[in-house]
């Protein structure tokens, strides 16, 4: 059996008197990558967040690359996972170029031969060398984000957790980013968890998905089943439906005949 890269196990998250994560459980093997679908305010951010060591309040438990987590993230992890967040017009510093973007990473976590892994780095994603020196301004969206992952693939960690990579780009770049991060997994042995909002996007890059509602899990699967047979809850049928083209009166009848 696979060796579990991330295990989740009875996560439960609560911000005042509202919980954004409810009792979730999953794991991801090593090499695997592993969706997690569901809408806005479904608590699948959080989870990642719990995961990337920046939320500590939360119950149950939670492994990654083989360290238990806690309230405190521990420092070792940022070697072991890294995590690309959604806006790459916001997660870059206007002000900073993509060397010194790239520089400071490797200053803060004394990495040897800096530049030999910046330029490296950035031909791994796609990049040249004459993008070293560009501020953010001069990038594309869809070079900005290659940026983002590049600063996450400096420090070659084995876990990528992924929070809605493609959605602030254009249909044709989020294909580019996504075919990027298929062979990047491929390349480096990595294991992804990405987080989507869109069915069809975690399908096309994931393995097994897991469907997100009102902080709960309400359904894993394998995305082959999910092309080729029903879903056992409405609401993943309704997020499938919704990538092949929403139809409000289908999705009606799905909620009215499905318990709660």
């Amino acid at each position: 059996m696979t060796e579990a890269a991330i295990a989740v196990n009875e996560l439960s998250v609560r911000f005042g008197l509202a919980t954004a994560v409810d009792n979730v459980s999953f794991s991801v093997a090593s090499g695997e990558s592993f969706g997690l679908v569901g809408e806005s305010g479904s608590g699948k951010t959080t989870v990642l967040r719990v995961l990337a060591g920046l939320i500590g309040h939360w119950t149950g438990r939670a492994q990654v690359g083989g360290h238990a987590l806690g309230a405190k993230r521990p420092k070792a992890l940022a070697r072991v996972v890294q995590l690309v967040f959604q806006d790459p017009y916001a997660s870059l510093h206007p002000l900073h170029t993509v060397d010194r973007v790239l520089s400071e990473v490797a200053t803060i976590h004394g990495l040897a031969n800096a530049q030999k892994r910046i330029v490296g780095t950035l031909q791994a994603v796609g990049l040249g060398p004459e993008f070293r020196f560009r501020f953010p301004h001069q990038l594309s969206g869809g070079q900005r984000q290659r940026v983002a992952i590049a600063r996450a693939l400096i420090l070659e960690p084995s876990i990528l957790l992924l929070d809605e990579p493609t959605s602030a780009l254009d249909v044709s770049v989020q294909a580019e980013i996504l075919n990027l991060l298929r062979r990047l997994r491929a390349e480096r042995g990595l294991t992804l968890l990405l987080v989507s909002h869109n069915l069809a996007v975690v399908a096309n890059l994931c393995d097994r998905v897991a469907v997100m509602r009102l902080g709960r899990l309400v359904e894993q699967a394998d995305v082959e089943r999910l092309r080729t047979s029903t879903p056992e809850h409405a609401y993943t049928r309704q997020l499938l439906a919704a990538s092949r083209g929403y139809d409000r009166a289908a999705a009606e009848i799905e909620e009215q005949a499905s318990p709660a």
